[in-house]
């Protein structure tokens, strides 16, 4: 009987195997399928925002970085952590001049001269626009925030810097590539007590910030949106990587090659426009610089107790404007700039020690609102230079010609094989 009882209950076994054989290879089928899609779409999104990750995940470890150091009380080892980055920085540099040289050959010589002075002029005159309202757009916000009123005057000394056997010794290795990350996280050991810092300067951050953020997400995408007709977000999007590069390194002329190359592969920019406006946009269209100079100016008026007549104001929107124009592409070169600024409406130039403190972070953001404009531009002008570099047609009367020349040759050879074949 227990034979017969094995024997009658073993088909239903097979078929309970054979069911769960079946639903373990379709569930593995399934999985497999799953998984090879996860895996080619991690993949293709690598391959086209590989770069971006890996900067917006060495900006995040920087500052993290940064901060867990100054919490453990590591602020000495500044200089032994900061100079990876000053290498990144230095090579970053050593490819400007080489850059917008052969950029700006290469996209002259690939246009005529009718295209290229209309290029010149509208792309002069929209940098030269752009910057006039960053200037107002700082000038009525300090104005009307009035940050100096929170701000104390105290008394600073910038001592001589003395040079080490460690200088001596980094200085051998200073074209060794490290990163981003302790770029950013030098810079947040450098700096004072954050807290000091906002109590005596956090409004005059917030004034410049603010100024930066109209100008550059509403102002400037305005702008674009009205000449190009296009959605100005998703042009952004398209550089976000440079934005990111401008924020770790502050220079927006060594952001220039991440710029071009975002332009060029994400946007379609055409090459020439790309080569020609990028450059003269690194040298010359500083927004965010003019913003923050006119913002800084007065600031340190209203510490003083200085009160500006619109005669002086309208001089600090002019020298602002200009000494913007004149500034590098470097990092922090606005300090140097803004000597020309207070002079001209007669403030201490000493006074630019009242916020040297928080000057290297308000310099990244205003970068990024350099390159942000500069990026902007090339997409102005392409669509209003876009008939200049269209392929031309063929001239009518070289057309005409070359299909006269063609009918006459298929007449001849009609005619001849017409007589070959009476012939025979």
């Amino acid at each position: 009987r227990s034979d017969a009882r094995c024997r009658g209950l073993l088909p239903g076994a097979r078929l309970s195997r054979t069911m769960w054989d079946r639903v373990r290879k379709a569930l593995l089928a399934s999985l497999s399928m799953s998984s090879m899609r996860l895996w080619k779409w991690v993949r293709a999104f690598w391959s086209k925002n590989g770069l971006l990750t890996l900067s917006m995940l060495s900006v995040a470890t920087g500052c993290l970085l940064g901060f867990l150091l100054r919490a453990l009380e590591l602020t000495e080892l500044k200089q032994y952590f900061s100079f990876p980055g000053e290498l990144l920085m230095r090579m970053l540099k050593m490819l400007i001049l080489p850059l917008i040289t052969s950029s700006l050959m290469s996209g002259l010589a690939t246009m005529d001269s009718r295209a290229c002075g209309k290029m010149g002029v509208i792309t002069i005159t929209y940098y030269l626009w752009t910057t006039f309202m960053a200037v107002t757009t700082g000038i009525i916000l300090v104005v009307s925030i009035h940050p100096g009123a929170a701000a104390q005057k105290e008394d600073y000394s910038v001592g001589k810097a003395v040079l080490s056997s460690a200088d001596a010794l980094l200085d051998l290795i200073r074209y060794f590539p490290f990163g981003i990350v302790f770029l950013i996280a030098g810079k947040i050991l450098e700096m004072e007590d954050p807290s000091v810092i906002g109590q005596k300067l956090g409004l005059y951050a917030i004034t410049v910030v603010s100024g930066l953020v109209i100008h550059g997400l509403f102002l400037l995408p305005l702008l674009f949106m009205l000449i190009t007709r296009k959605n100005p977000f998703a042009f952004i999007k398209g550089i976000l990587q440079a934005l990111l590069i401008a924020l770790a390194t502050s220079s927006s002329s060594a952001t220039l090659p991440i710029t071009l190359k975002c332009l060029l592969e994400n946007n379609g920019i055409d090459r020439r426009v790309a080569r020609f406006v990028l450059p003269v946009g690194a040298t010359i269209n500083m927004d965010g610089t003019a913003l923050y100079e006119a913002v800084a100016a007065i600031f340190i008026a209203q510490v003083n107790e200085y009160d500006l007549d619109l005669g002086q104001i309208i001089t600090i929107s002019i020298t602002a404007t200009a000494a913007s124009i004149g500034a590098a592409g470097i990092p922090q070169s606005g300090l140097v700039t803004m000597v020309i600024v207070l002079t001209s409406v007669g403030l201490p130039t000493a006074d630019i020690t009242l916020i040297v403190a928080v000057d290297w972070a308000l310099d990244r953001f205003r970068t990024m609102t350099n390159v942000l404009g500069d990026a902007l531009a090339a997409g102005i002008i392409q669509h209003i230079c876009e008939k200049d570099f269209a392929p031309k047609p063929p001239k009518v009367g070289t057309a005409c010609l070359g299909e006269q020349v063609n009918t006459g040759h298929i007449r001849a050879r009609d005619r001849h094989k017409g007589s070959t074949q009476l012939g025979k």
